[in-house]
């Protein structure tokens, strides 16, 4: 199901009669006139809300004699509403790259010639420069306290406080004096 398609199908779902054809349509197949004594509304409110659950997908038609038949369409309403927020989206692009242009302001904000200004009080923003950072350390490097250091060191002078927040982060581990980049199951990377 495309993007397009959900929202249109989440519109329609969004109207009591609607909801209420949908449940008679459940039980069976109906037509208009039939659709329409059984909710106790007229024929053209039935007709116009079946073509809004027509384009969506919600349900489709058929030739039956002498009358038109609606059926649910059953297919779509097996599709999980996980299933579709995870489908991937036009906007998914959009939004990777406005958060790369958000971190590379915040970058741009905070590091002058390579060197960090000041460590921001925004947990977000602070990720941002402490990933920067952690660039610098080796995968499956282990790391003394002072080889840590120096590195930060480059960065700022307040190597302490930056050492402390990679590990509060998750970015850096530790075991008594050695260090290394984090993994989710706190081995090395």
């Amino acid at each position: 199901m495309t993007e397009m398609q959900a929202i249109k199908l989440f519109k329609c779902l969004a109207d009591k009669s609607r909801l209420q054809i949908l449940k008679s349509l459940a039980i069976e197949d109906m037509y208009v006139e039939r659709l329409a004594e059984r909710l106790g509304l007229t024929a053209p409110t039935i007709s116009f809300h079946l073509k809004k659950l027509t384009d969506a997908g919600a349900v489709v038609s058929y030739k039956s004699q002498y009358y038109t038949m609606f059926s649910l369409c059953h297919d779509i309403f097996n599709t999980s509403i996980i299933d579709i927020i995870k489908e991937e989206s036009d906007e998914a692009t959009l939004q990777a790259q406005r958060d790369e242009d958000y971190r590379q302001k915040v970058l741009d904000s905070f590091f002058e010639y390579g060197k960090l200004k000041s460590v921001p009080t925004q947990r977000k923003k602070k990720r941002i420069i402490l990933e920067e950072i952690i660039k610098s350390f080796e995968s499956k490097e282990m790391y003394t306290e002072k080889e840590v250091n120096i590195i930060i060191a480059d960065y700022f002078d307040d190597f302490c406080t930056i050492r402390r927040n990679m590990i509060e982060e998750k970015l850096l581990a530790r075991n008594e004096n050695i260090y290394w980049r984090f993994t989710q199951n706190g081995s090395q990377e």
